[in-house]
């Protein structure tokens, strides 16, 4: 039995709970189910404290009544910051190279499919990839090679698969194509499908985008930022001027918290 300013919490609401916070096991189930219990705790006691209301469906989870518990308390007590101007430009000249327009180039390909689970399909198909690799490399036609040899659609138009921009393909096949030179690549490219032999025939850099277009963006991901921090500190308030008796609230470990 747990109790918070007086309030208890039974082992049958920690059992209720236990269903939504699934865990390795049945230990740390029951403290994640305490754990929320004692929050939501916290909550309707200090909406009661302030005279405040806050309707929540009986429909809704116990994560969403806390969480609309926790707005409306957080927009009562915790006065939180917006980014000024000079914090949204001064974050933008530290982080250049995460706003730029996407890199584009077009490339083709030829696929020799091999599954990640069968090693030794993989060898099997990096050794035709090479070979194929060598017939180019000797002056050999990549279109005719990629309506023999590739398991992909793009075979029937020369292997091409168009103009690419980032997040279109596998990271593992973007990750390298994108570095490449432009022209035929020297070694096969690994991915989960197994080889691919490509060339780059364009490629295009990111161009920097402007302050103006990427601000707003900023404010907003700088002020979450410090939204969040600022709610884990007022629920760490909460429990700190709390006497919970019955369970050892580690905030700092706390999941929940964070």
């Amino acid at each position: 039995m747990i109790t918070v300013n007086q309030t208890t919490i039974s082992e049958a609401q920690i059992l209720q709970e236990m269903q939504y916070h699934p865990a390795e096991d049945h230990r740390s189930a029951m403290i994640n189910a305490a754990e929320s219990l004692i929050i939501g705790e916290l909550f309707n006691q200090r909406l009661d404290e302030l005279k405040l209301s806050c309707s929540v469906s009986s429909q809704n989870s116990e994560e969403q009544k806390q969480n609309a518990m926790l707005n409306k308390l957080i927009e009562h007590d915790v006065a939180l910051p917006h980014a000024s101007e000079q914090e949204c430009e001064h974050y933008y000249s530290q982080n250049l190279s995460k706003f730029t327009s996407s890199p584009l180039i077009a490339a083709r390909h030829i696929l020799i499919p091999a599954t990640i689970e069968d090693e030794s399909a993989r060898a099997k198909a990096l050794e035709t990839a090479e070979s194929i690799l060598q017939a180019l490399q000797d002056g050999g036609s990549f279109s005719e090679l990629a309506a023999q040899f590739s398991k992909c659609d793009s075979a029937k138009i020369n292997g091409e698969l168009g103009q690419l921009s980032k997040g279109q393909t596998v990271a593992e096949f973007e990750r390298q194509v994108f570095a490449a030179e432009i022209g035929l690549m020297k070694h096969p490219v690994e991915s989960r499908f197994g080889f691919h032999i490509v060339s780059v025939d364009y490629k295009e850099p990111g161009a920097q985008l402007p302050f103006e277009a990427v601000k707003a963006r900023i404010k907003e991901y700088l002020e979450k930022k410090v939204e969040r921090k600022a709610i884990a500190q007022y629920i760490e308030q909460l429990i700190s001027n709390a006497e919970i008796e019955g369970f050892d609230f580690n905030v700092s470990n706390s999941p929940l918290v964070q």
